[in-house]
């Protein structure tokens, strides 16, 4: 093995990027008078960094370390305390082989859509299905929700008195057509528009009890978002 010098050794880890002279390492200099030129400068640079040791020692007080600093927490606690997620109460969460069937499901589900999506977006849309543009917010509330509980602003079941379904008072569902067309980004932003919809109405009564017809389907919305996407501080434990 060849001999290299040590100057040579650093210079090929740090490479140098100004020409500088070569200078007496050993020259001290006044640190309270400002380098006149940038050579000056840079002399000094070269000097201060032969003066710095190759490797420096923390001294620590072994006398000042304590024993047993560890604190266990859970993580189970932080989650649930820190990010304000509260369990749920006591009957409303299901239980752990309920969740776990659910993602299973929605796995298949949704590698049997990515499958199909090419075939669903070369479908012809009906000629009622007029979808808007990505920014236009107030289109798509109306596009989703209906230009009847749009405009009156108020949640419920939609009551369709005629025997053919106009999608156009009611909105439209979320037919397979309709969203293979839509990319990630679309996507993201209807589900705001939404959200900032729903946000401002009474979308969050209190559940009346752990049989309230709404609770399976929250608990399924909860349980894909915490354990097939991975959110596990919103995931309930099993039961």
């Amino acid at each position: 093995m060849a001999w290299v010098p040590a100057e040579s050794a650093v210079e090929e880890l740090m490479p140098r990027l100004l020409p500088v002279d070569p200078c007496d390492l050993t020259e001290s200099f006044d640190p309270s008078v400002p380098p006149r030129t940038p050579q000056e400068y840079l002399k000094r640079v070269q000097i201060e960094a032969a003066q710095c040791p190759d490797v420096v020692v923390a001294q620590i007080d072994p006398k000042k370390l304590k024993r047993k600093q560890s604190v266990n927490v859970s993580v189970s606690f932080i989650t649930r305390h820190l990010s304000g997620c509260q369990p749920a109460p006591e009957g409303y969460s299901p239980t752990l082989q309920w969740q776990q069937q659910q993602v299973a499901q929605f796995s298949v589900v949704r590698q049997s859509v990515n499958r199909h999506r090419s075939h669903w977006k070369s479908q012809q849309l009906d000629s009622n299905v007029t979808m808007p543009k990505s920014e236009d917010e107030e289109g798509w509330k109306k596009f989703c929700l209906g230009e009847r509980q749009y405009a009156e602003g108020a949640i419920g079941p939609t009551k369709n008195e005629n025997p053919e379904i106009d999608y156009i008072q009611i909105g439209f569902p979320p037919l397979l057509s309709i969203v293979s067309r839509m990319n990630q980004a679309t996507v993201t932003s209807v589900l705001e528009y939404l959200s900032n919809w729903f946000g401002e109405r009474d979308f969050t009564p209190e559940l009346d009890s752990k049989d309230d017809e709404r609770v399976p389907a929250l608990n399924l919305l909860i349980c894909l978002v915490s354990r097939y996407f991975d959110q596990r501080d919103l995931a309930d434990e099993p039961s």
